[in-house]
């Protein structure tokens, strides 16, 4: 298939619904997911490569926002903590730029439970594309987060249909 996983128009189980749910929290990219049965691997418990997809996209939006370019993910080193539960209303992604090296971006990220309890981390490195090539060979167009007036518990509500 020509389209990733993750934002694929004919995967009934994408994960688009991630893109459109990004917020700021001072340093960070914050946003939230809710799993499915569809998400597991063994009995209740989300996919690992669904949690590295996951992590891999907040902390490629901390590339997307924060450095306001586009990049590749060349690394990425997983650690799985604790088993994530599919049946919870939701997990939390959380990432933040950490070392800046050149055109080399440094990006840790967290898979909290809906009770902030850490499941999984990672740290990224990201080859990062001057701006002006980004726009012109990539197609980069500047990127926003959900905004400043919209709090956590508003984004939860979102994803629960407006009620939480």
């Amino acid at each position: 298939s020509p389209h990733p996983p993750a934002s694929s128009a004919v995967n009934p189980t994408a994960f688009t619904e991630i893109f459109n749910r990004y917020l700021e929290d001072g340093d960070d990219i914050v946003s939230i997911w809710q799993p499915t049965q569809n998400h597991q691997s063994w009995i209740n418990t989300l996919h690992g490569g669904i949690q590295a997809v996951l992590l891999d996209e907040v902390c490629g939006w901390v590339v997307f926002h924060k450095l306001q370019t586009a990049g590749v993910t060349a690394k990425m080193d997983m650690r799985y903590r604790k088993p994530v539960s599919t049946l919870q209303p939701y997990i939390k992604l959380r990432a933040r730029l950490t070392e800046m090296r050149r055109n080399v971006a440094i990006v840790d990220g967290e898979l909290l439970s809906a009770e902030g309890e850490l499941l999984c981390s990672c740290q990224c490195t990201y080859f990062t594309f001057p701006q002006e090539q980004a726009r012109a060979e990539m197609g980069y167009i500047a990127s926003t987060t959900e905004g400043e007036d919209l709090t956590w518990d508003e984004l939860v509500a979102q994803l629960n249909g407006g009620t939480q």
